[in-house]
């Protein structure tokens, strides 16, 4: 079986976040029996031309999969690669991007075409830049293009974000993500008084990072706040910018700026809380990686990663300024034995939810009903 995929950014493109990082983890996880074509951009998300790869001609990437970096976007190149090698499967990764999915959906194949929308059709993300994407949405409603198309969705309730869009006779497949495991914490020492939390992730509102930041501010202990991840809207890091200059002495703020996806376990390993309150989380494989790392996470309600208090691996959180200082005291105020304790917790509530024998079965479904 071949599946082509269309994707504006895949690795080493990393700033775009998620959808690169499961497209990666599904191509290296579920292999019998299918080959992956994969065409994408050749720069990453902000502009920055790719490294150590081979334009406009297909790359090796692992034993089943093959990616085409175009330099040029050409919606007559896009179709002589699919017509050329008839896949079985044309999987589109996203839906507003005009090159990369919009096109694809109207090309007119015999081939299966799946849209995987990606946490893309959340009412939290559909809030930023609504105006776009409700004239996307309404364009792609009056064609009637969707309704000779499979939606791909990762879980339960982005099936309903779907039929809530494009109603009810909407045909949606759930398939989850495969994430990837780094290594386990060594138990770093904790104090009673103090935390080091971390945050890997794109800097945009849909983050929170400004909350959280606010947040620290009504904290007495001494708290060091490591922020890992590229600045996605200039706006708002500026406000960021501003709480952090206006920290207080006992809280401690380092920026490393983006960091490449191999070393994000070096610096998950470095710090006691992973925390990010998101407005909405398709997967949260930031997440996924903390919690395999042993870290118990903050976050919202509003990710596939619930019910952490009650399994002692973490809080979720409301996203106001009170839960969320209340959520790092809980932290702060443990000593090493109890932290200790929420980390195996954390382990284990993260061994609960990696069921990859389920997750293949899904995909197989997915790419052969």
């Amino acid at each position: 079986m071949i599946v082509f995929i269309t994707i504006p950014w895949f690795t080493p493109a990393y700033k775009a976040g998620g959808p690169i990082q499961s497209i990666a983890n599904l191509v290296s996880s579920f292999s019998i029996g299918v080959t992956y074509k994969i065409f994408c951009s050749n720069k990453d998300l902000d502009g920055t031309v790719l490294k150590n790869i081979e334009e406009n001609k297909w790359n090796r990437f692992n034993d089943c999969t093959e990616v085409f970096y175009a330099s040029n976007f050409s919606k007559n190149l896009l179709y002589k690669e699919i017509e050329k090698l008839n896949p079985d499967v044309l999987f589109i990764i996203g839906i507003f991007s005009w090159q990369y999915n919009i096109l694809p959906m109207l090309m007119t194949f015999k081939n299966r075409k799946i849209i995987s929308v990606r946490g893309m059709l959340h009412p939290g993300a559909l809030t930023q830049k609504s105006i776009k994407k409700k004239i996307f949405i309404n364009s792609l409603k009056l064609l009637n293009i969707t309704s000779k198309l499979t939606f791909h969705a990762t879980d339960v309730e982005e099936e309903v974000h779907i039929k809530n869009i494009f109603t009810n006779k909407a045909i949606v497949n759930i398939a989850s993500n495969f994430g990837k495991q780094v290594d386990k914490n060594i138990n770093l020492d904790k104090a009673t008084g103090s935390l080091k939390l971390i945050t890997v992730a794109i800097i945009s509102p849909m983050k929170n990072y400004l909350l959280v930041l606010q947040a620290l501010k009504n904290c007495t202990a001494t708290i060091q706040y490591t922020i890992c991840g590229p600045v996605k809207d200039e706006a708002y890091w500026q406000l960021c910018i501003n709480e952090i200059n206006s920290m207080p002495s006992n809280i401690k703020i380092n920026y490393l700026g983006e960091i490449q996806p191999s070393l994000i376990d070096i610096e998950l390993q470095k710090n006691h809380v992973f925390i990010m309150p998101s407005k909405s989380e398709n997967f949260g494989h930031a997440i996924f990686e903390a919690l395999s790392a042993k870290l118990p996470v903050i976050t919202s309600h509003f990710t596939p990663w619930n019910n952490l208090q009650e399994n002692k691996a973490g809080i979720n959180v409301n996203t106001v300024l009170q839960d969320i200082s209340k959520a790092i005291n809980f932290y702060v105020n443990m000593d090493n034995e109890i932290y200790n304790n929420h980390t195996e917790h954390a382990y284990n509530y993260f061994l609960s939810k990696n069921d990859e024998e389920k997750i293949m079965k899904q995909y197989k479904n997915l790419f052969t009903i």
